[in-house]
């Protein structure tokens, strides 16, 4: 038995070496596998049209994130103070970057961390402002696995959360800046 012991102890301290480095390009590898184009899309929709797109969100865009005080303003989009295309456009662009940096491993920590910060505004959004309930909103520690709120997204914050406490592994933006910034 002591073997077998020995020889597992060998393989965990090797994984145990190999995992810092590798762990987190595996959750930028899946993030941008899984997420990526997902977050892309849905910035896509919110852009305004022409060159100024990004600077003047789409109708789409107030409807997604204020749906209750677009309803109650009748759909009349001039009732929209600045405080409103404000949280819109940020998010937008929030929505592009964000991503992006978590890609290249580009202040990877930080881009995780408002990532997360998105996700959980996303849910508040889908589940007071839409009123996703039922089988779609589902539940922790429930025998099924495919609801889009609960599911879903406690995965990708785990994802998220990996990156987070481990940064951006070996091959990032983050390691290269710091090896140069060592130099």
């Amino acid at each position: 038995m002591n073997p077998m012991i020995s020889l597992y102890k060998r393989g965990a301290d090797g994984l145990d070496a190999v995992s810092s480095a590798l762990l987190p390009m595996a959750a930028r590898l899946v993030f941008g596998a899984v997420l990526l184009f997902y977050f892309w899309a849905s910035a896509a929709t919110k852009l305004g049209p022409g060159l100024a797109g990004f600077l003047m969100p789409s109708d789409g865009a107030y409807i997604q994130i204020f749906p209750k005080t677009t309803e109650s303003f009748g759909y009349d989009f001039s009732q929209f103070g600045v405080l409103h295309w404000l949280v819109v456009t940020l998010g937008t662009w929030a929505e592009f970057t964000l991503p992006l940096l978590i890609i290249i491993g580009l202040f990877t920590r930080l881009a995780a961390l408002g990532m997360i910060g998105f996700v959980m505004v996303q849910s508040i959004v889908d589940v007071y402002g839409h009123g996703v309930a039922g089988d779609t909103l589902g539940a922790v520690f429930d025998r099924a696995s495919d609801a889009l709120i609960w599911d879903q997204r406690v995965l990708w914050v785990f994802v998220l959360l990996v990156l987070v406490l481990k940064g951006g592994g070996a091959l990032s933006m983050d390691r290269a800046l710091t090896r140069a910034w060592q130099r």
